[in-house]
């Protein structure tokens, strides 16, 4: 489904250019949870913004079913993103005015196919609090309402960037079973950006990154389920 060739992502220009991604290489399959694992500045989260279509790869490609996302017009890159792709950030990004069904209901006039949005809200555990407004609700209650309007798209890709970072540890395992359960469930492919060890344990593969390169590119034949995750 994803391949990345060669991708190269620099900043700056001149004597303050710095090579971010230094020639990534890696093969996302149809339908696996893959953990893109490494300390802050090690450039995950670039590499996942380029596979997103939010940022522009420099030199290489990034292919998705054939097409090069860094050969793509704008228009295209917002298609892409809109008809293929759900994000969940590590910051919620609710529309404060709208209760949780509605800011989940948002994300499904994107989708030309959603899913039900009530069998969703029963799924996130979230059907008791569906009138409520993002203030009145706990972290970990508004990171399942933001993994809902990702979600109701019915995306073939799901891009993950630290959605456990702002959680407490209880509230963190619950969202990572959910992650897990949405896998299962769906059969949605999978992409999430940690620099948590423990959770590559529940991935189907495992992509670690190191000053901008990949360190280590693995699949993991004995995923454990989130709820034997432990740090």
């Amino acid at each position: 489904m994803l391949e990345v060739k060669n991708l190269h992502k620099f900043y700056g220009t001149d004597k303050t250019k710095t090579e971010v991604l230094k020639g990534i290489n890696c093969t996302i399959p149809k339908g696996e949870l893959c953990i893109l694992l490494g300390p802050s500045g090690s450039g995950k989260s670039t590499l996942l913004n380029i596979i997103g279509g939010i940022e522009r790869g420099d030199e290489g490609g990034v292919l998705f079913e054939g097409h090069d996302l860094l050969k793509m017009k704008n228009g295209e890159l917002a298609e892409y993103r809109r008809s293929t792709l759900g994000f969940i950030f590590q910051f919620y990004n609710l529309v404060p005015n709208l209760t949780v069904k509605e800011n989940i209901e948002v994300g499904g006039f994107l989708s030309k196919n959603p899913l039900p949005l009530n069998d969703l809200l029963k799924t996130l555990g979230l059907w008791e609090h569906k009138d409520k407004f993002p203030t009145q609700l706990s972290g970990g209650q508004q990171q399942r309402c933001a993994i809902g309007r990702a979600l109701i798209k019915n995306p073939s890709v799901l891009l993950c960037d630290e959605p456990t970072g702002a959680l407490d540890y209880k509230t963190s395992k619950e969202i990572l079973l959910l992650i897990e359960e949405i896998h299962n469930q769906y059969g949605t492919t999978i992409l999430l950006v940690t620099h948590n060890e423990a959770i590559k344990g529940m991935a189907n593969r495992v992509i670690q990154l190191r000053d901008g390169a990949i360190h280590k590119d693995y699949k993991n034949e004995n995923p454990i389920s989130a709820n034997n995750i432990k740090w």
